[in-house]
């Protein structure tokens, strides 16, 4: 692959592997982690433009969120009209955006039976003025996410990478998947070389990308600029910073220790806690410490297990960081590569 410097407009990107927006996932403290590690970018949980003009307490704790200064703060919008994603923009650029991403691509039914998501892609006029709205109102750079189409039908991802180019979208990121298949299936790195070929503005692909080798093939396959990981940075935030790394340099960096797993858990649940209030964020760290646990191959067993257990139903940050110490420190584990 090319070794030239990749933009987003005026912001240079480190490297060629982001983290996806994750709804629920890929909060703040999330994407400090990543960042930290050698992410080129990590993209914000999905804003939605109702709960924008709601003013609902979830939208704003998004909002609020900050990243680490060591990469661009992306903020992710999804809305169903032009006027939706004007405000959602205008909101994101208030809360510190550097560049605003716009969701084409969700397919979740309560996403795309608002018209939002990757329902836009049933409609690419409305589509295109959509990120007419958002480009005019931002002033900063934007991209979209998308998939593939809504069904095999209508695999239209390369003539609405056109129109967002047109629209003055400066990056897309193309999910391997089609709306229906959701998660199903295997993700087509393929079918990512239609839209490269479509465009002149950076093409970052999505989708099954798990592992320095998958991300050197996804890029081989699709012809693609930079990859995108989501799930399987849950509980490894660290990995996207190794597929940069691989990207760069052909170097497989070594995981972090098991000791490190533990203080970056523990940081992460506590960056959660001091932003949300320690109910709310402890419940929402929960899917994260779970997935450094099991990442690391330390809730399994006897007790291993009731350990793990014992976390996921804390009421007590004080109480979550001693299990997880405890987790983290000992000795009949060994931390998964």
């Amino acid at each position: 692959m090319t070794q030239a410097e990749l933009r987003v407009g005026p912001i240079s990107l480190s490297g060629r592997a982001l983290l996806a927006p994750m709804a629920g996932v890929t909060d703040a403290a999330m994407r400090g982690v990543a960042l930290r590690h050698g992410a080129s970018a990590a993209v914000g949980e999905m804003i939605a433009a109702a709960g924008v003009a709601r003013g609902d307490r979830e939208t704003r704790l998004r909002l609020a969120g900050t990243l680490a200064a060591e990469g661009p703060n992306v903020v992710q919008i999804a809305a169903r009209d032009p006027e939706g994603a004007r405000l959602a923009a205008h909101a994101a650029v208030e809360a510190g955006a550097d560049w605003i991403d716009v969701n084409m691509g969700c397919p979740c039914k309560r996403v795309t039976g608002g018209l939002a998501g990757s329902a836009l892609m049933r409609d690419l006029d409305l589509a295109g003025r959509l990120i007419d709205a958002v480009v005019a109102a931002a002033k900063i750079p934007v991209s979209v996410k998308m998939r593939l189409g809504w069904d095999e039908s209508s695999r239209n991802a390369a003539e609405l990478a056109r129109r967002a180019q047109d629209a003055g979208a400066m990056l897309v990121a193309v999910h391997g998947r089609t709306r229906q298949q959701f998660y199903t299936g295997a993700a087509d790195w393929r079918a990512i070389a239609a839209v490269k070929q479509a465009v002149a503005i950076p093409v970052v692909a999505n989708g099954d990308c798990d592992s320095p080798d998958a991300a050197a093939e996804m890029l081989r396959l699709s012809g693609a600029d930079a990859v995108m990981i989501g799930r399987a940075a849950l509980g490894q935030p660290w990995l996207v910073g190794d597929i940069a790394e691989f990207l760069r340099s052909g170097r497989r960096r070594a995981s972090p220790s098991r000791a490190e797993r533990g203080e970056i858990a523990i940081r992460h649940m506590e960056s959660l806690v001091a932003a949300m209030g320690a109910n709310a964020g402890l419940r929402h760290a929960r899917k994260h410490l779970a997935a450094y646990v099991d990442r690391a191959g330390l809730g399994t067993g006897g007790q291993g297990a009731a350990l793990r257990l014992a976390l996921l139903v804390s009421t007590e940050p004080s109480q979550a960081r001693g299990l997880l110490e405890t987790l983290f420190d000992r000795d009949d584990c060994e931390a998964a590569a």
